[in-house]
């Protein structure tokens, strides 16, 4: 982690909530863990008392803390984080990178409700979701032709994101529809790490296409597979393929499928 700050640094009164967060979620202060105390916070940051604690009770609040009275602040477990609150998951599409259990407890919940969303999507879509979907699937093909991999002002792994939460909302749940947006900087910090050379970035556009098309074809079963077949790409590039479903019994071709015909 960062050394203390300069004096120069001290001015810009340092975010400590965003400090201690960066080393919960990289795993640094691993739940059980005690952080460091107010004293030594304030020494190190060069603020007040109360500038202390009212980060520390940012945490709290959000469920990553607990202050117990006459020893410290301790990490929660992480199932009493409140991941679905807006902030924390900013922090987790920031931070959480390094921290291998995170990544597969996202990438879970992705298998687990995506292939279901997209069945929901392919029953409900409008012609303006089916727009939404299309649009940003090209800004995907658009972007890989730039060198800087970006289109329109926005990335290629902007682009997927957008993808992703447009099927969300093509399924008319208001749910699933706000789910998508709490966790879009999640969705991001996976969709970033998984997308790597063009070989991989082709693949994996040919199967976000099929999805794509089994949505606008009004095919329930066939969007449900290849949403599938999407995280299976993802898996695979994430080293997390013992996390997912077998696809053997999926009515989806796959790539070496295609290839072969």
């Amino acid at each position: 982690m960062s050394q203390a700050p300069d004096s120069s640094r001290r001015s810009t009164r340092p975010d400590i909530a965003d400090f201690l967060a960066e080393a919960i979620f990289s795993g640094e202060y691993a739940p059980g863990d005690f952080v460091p105390k107010e004293l030594d916070l304030c020494e190190r940051f060069g603020v007040s008392r109360s500038t202390v604690r009212s980060a520390l009770q940012t945490l709290v609040a959000a469920g990553l803390l607990t202050r117990i009275s006459g020893q410290g602040t301790r990490v929660r477990p992480l199932q009493e984080w409140h991941l679905l609150d807006p902030r924390v998951s900013a922090w987790m599409a920031r931070f959480a990178q390094p921290n291998p259990r995170i990544q597969r407890e996202i990438f879970a919940f992705r298998v687990a409700v995506e292939p279901f969303v997209a069945r929901l999507a392919a029953e409900h879509a409008t012609a303006a979701d089916l727009l939404a979907i299309e649009s940003a699937y090209d800004g995907m093909i658009q972007a890989l032709e730039q060198d800087d991999l970006r289109w329109q002002g926005l990335s290629h792994d902007e682009h997927d994101v957008a993808f992703h939460e447009a099927i969300f909302a093509a399924s008319h749940n208001l749910v699933w529809a706000q789910i998508s947006h709490v966790l879009k900087p999640a969705i991001a910090l996976l969709v970033e790490r998984s997308n790597h050379s063009a070989d991989e970035l082709h693949d994996s556009m040919e199967r976000h296409r099929r999805v794509m098309e089994a949505i606008r074809l009004r095919q329930p079963e066939q969007a449900a597979a290849a949403a599938l077949t999407v995280l299976e790409r993802t898996g695979r590039d994430l080293g997390l393929e013992g996390l997912m479903p077998s696809l053997s019994t999926l009515d989806v071709p796959t790539t070496s499928d295609k290839e072969a015909s």
